[in-house]
């Protein structure tokens, strides 16, 4: 067992890559390696120092890591979901929107938000009005809804009046209600 830190060597600080390197390994790279991209890249998106056009690049690679996780399972699903979800709604608030691309729309992000859903604003908030008193499975159900939406308040923010906007709040208003 060796007695050396290796977190700072540059062969394995993810962090002290290229973002083309980072790129080539994403192309190739397993979960695990994954992983450690995602959250390397978005180490980058998050350097106030850094100008805007490549942090947003630095946030596509991290979003591209992620999508391509395996995400087994409904948990690692909703984790892929919610860590997409996040880092989106920051580059949205800090960077600004870009309607144009899909990954900076608040509309496109208030679509792909809504459609993971799989309850309706009235459903969740009947639920957890009781939630003590449900099974283990749909207090998870509950739990999985308030994760997905965590951000739709700050989104509704960057919409104009509309149906889409309306629904985010309702979401917002249900959230209050859910474990």
């Amino acid at each position: 067992m060796s007695n050396t830190d290796d977190s700072h060597d540059p062969l394995t600080d993810l962090s002290t890559w290229t973002i083309e390197r980072l790129q080539a390994l994403v192309a190739v790279a397993g979960d695990r390696q994954l992983e450690a991209v995602r959250v390397a890249a978005q180490g980058h998106v998050y350097d106030f120092g850094g100008p805007s056009d490549l942090r947003r690049r630095w946030a596509k690679l991290s979003l591209w890591a992620n999508g391509r996780m395996s995400g087994e399972g409904s948990a690692g699903r909703e984790r892929k979901a919610q860590n997409n979800f996040m880092l989106r709604m920051w580059v949205i608030d800090q960077l600004g929107p870009i309607a144009e691309d899909l990954d900076w729309s608040p509309e496109a992000l208030a679509t792909h938000t809504l459609f993971e859903l799989s309850l309706t604003p009235h459903q969740a908030r009947a639920l957890g009005g009781h939630w003590a008193e449900l099974s283990i499975d749909q207090i998870s159900e509950l739990r999985r809804h308030k994760n997905l939406t965590a951000h739709v308040e700050r989104l509704a923010a960057h919409l104009q009046p509309s149906a889409l906007r309306d629904q985010l709040l309702e979401w917002a208003q249900a959230r209050r209600y859910l474990p």
